[in-house]
């Protein structure tokens, strides 16, 4: 009698078992699978493991899928071959293929760029010190925040830069490596970066922010975000806005809670706890707090600018913002 209930109670538990996977199953076919290309240790990662983690994107009926890939590059020609549906880029770079016909949209990320950083002895207080100066720059000659560097040091100090000081462009790792050798006066280096050499006792003189207000620009303006090709979004309506939904529960979640970043640690690779610190502040500084059409045309102004700074070498053939680059549901 006891081997038959033992039998009876294993077999109905097995088939409680296969009843409940084949409704997890179910339950996730009806959910739309959302491939993100995202970077290994890339902060983008950061907000979507959270999305994962929480069961947020469940919550708002999609199956988030993280897709590691290489680098910028290789994120961007995932997303234009399909093997991915969102990536993060910047605005610019979408306003301009839309410009040449690849009809790709934007919805915010994070407002955080970078800063210029010096050694904390430095005698270097503002940019018209920066005369003479080694100053190392993420990325090339056409990187954002330089143009932005350039032009305010034309503007306030009559300063060529490319003439009157010693830039040296090169990848971030690098340009942490040389500030902290002694090899440059000075780095203009995206945020995370920035962040880490805040850790080690360096100083902030100037942060792009500060050179957008300086400029007469807005500076709350996304500077990056999520990018996905409209077709699919305007075929997946409930996809992309579930999208959404899961990410800023999961901003919400990380500007609130120090525990969700706690979990986020081994992604974070930081070195020590101050540099955890300051790479938690900063993202928290840089999650966007408005998007409305005040900020759109802000971004439109700025494109105005960064077009006459960089030329066709950065904007192509399209002297202002495409329409559309902009996700506003489809409408």
């Amino acid at each position: 009698m006891a081997a038959g209930c033992t039998r009876r109670t294993t077999l109905l538990a097995a088939g409680a078992l296969l009843a409940s996977a084949t409704l997890r199953h179910a339950a996730a076919a009806d959910r739309t699978v959302v491939r993100a290309g995202v970077l290994k240790f890339g902060t983008v990662s950061w907000e979507l493991d959270t999305v994962r983690a929480n069961g947020f994107d469940r919550q708002a009926g999609i199956d988030l899928q993280l897709v590691e890939l290489a680098g910028n590059p290789a994120t961007q020609v995932a997303l234009q071959a399909g093997g991915v549906e969102v990536i993060v880029s910047d605005w610019l770079w979408v306003s301009r293929m839309r410009s040449k016909g690849e009809a790709l949209s934007f919805i915010p990320y994070s407002t955080a760029v970078g800063a210029l950083v010096v050694p904390a002895k430095s005698a270097i207080a503002g940019i018209g010190d920066l005369r003479g100066k080694r100053i190392g720059v993420a990325g090339s000659p056409l990187d954002k925040s330089w143009l932005l560097l350039k032009a305010l040091a034309t503007d306030r100090y009559g300063l060529s830069l490319d003439r009157d000081a010693q830039p040296f462009f090169a990848a971030p790792p690098l340009l942490n490596s040389k500030i902290a050798d002694g090899d440059l006066d000075a780095v203009l280096t995206f945020w995370p970066f920035a962040a880490r050499l805040e850790a080690k006792g360096m100083r902030v003189t100037m942060t792009v922010s500060d050179m957008l207000e300086a400029l007469g620009q807005p500076a709350t303006v996304p500077s990056i975000g999520y990018v996905f090709r409209e077709e699919w979004a305007r075929a997946n309506p409930d996809a992309i806005a579930g999208f959404q939904a899961a990410t800023n529960r999961a901003k919400i979640l990380l500007a609130q809670s120090d525990a969700a970043w706690e979990r986020l640690a081994p992604l974070m690779q930081a070195e020590d706890d101050a540099t955890f610190r300051i790479l938690r502040d900063r993202y928290r500084d840089g999650i966007p707090r408005r998007w409305t059409e005040e900020e759109r045309a802000g971004a439109a102004k700025l494109y105005a600018l960064l077009a006459r700074l960089g030329g066709r070498e950065l904007v192509g053939d399209a002297p202002t913002i495409a329409p559309g680059t902009f996700w506003t549901g489809g409408a």
